[in-house]
């Protein structure tokens, strides 16, 4: 009977990492042919990896603020640049099919700080004394 793994293997989350660092490393250099893409500053926060590790999902932000809708559309079109960007930088039998998507962990975390913040809720999470007879 088999066992269903509780998340990704070893592998998956190396492969994942170096697609991360060739990713960033395109975004770095900023060579595109797309005007939309010329100059942007784009963060490659997470890579996660399908277990065939054929599809990949980069989570991408902007430096302090969300990648606007046009760039996620530029993002999509160069698709195949990216993909064989990663190909030459990452040797893997497939070259995987990258995927865009906005990272919002630092937004949750904002969010569930100013939540924290509030006075009912800091009531609540103070530590509580015991006093002793």
């Amino acid at each position: 009977m088999k066992t269903q793994a509780a998340g990704p293997s070893q592998r998956q989350l190396r492969v994942a990492e170096e697609v991360r660092h060739a990713l960033s490393s395109v975004f770095l250099r900023g060579e595109f042919r797309d005007p939309v893409l010329v100059g942007v500053r784009i963060t490659v926060t997470e890579v996660r990896a399908s277990p065939d590790l054929k599809h990949m999902t980069a989570f991408v932000s902007g430096l302090g603020r969300d990648v606007p809708p046009e760039q996620f559309a530029a993002l999509k079109r160069a698709g195949a640049y990216f993909r064989a960007e990663v190909a030459k930088a990452v040797k893997l039998r497939v070259a995987p099919d990258i995927h865009f998507q906005a990272d919002t962990a630092l937004e949750y975390a904002m969010k569930m700080n100013e939540v924290f913040a509030r006075p009912e809720v800091a009531r609540d999470l103070a530590p509580v004394v015991k006093r002793e007879d």
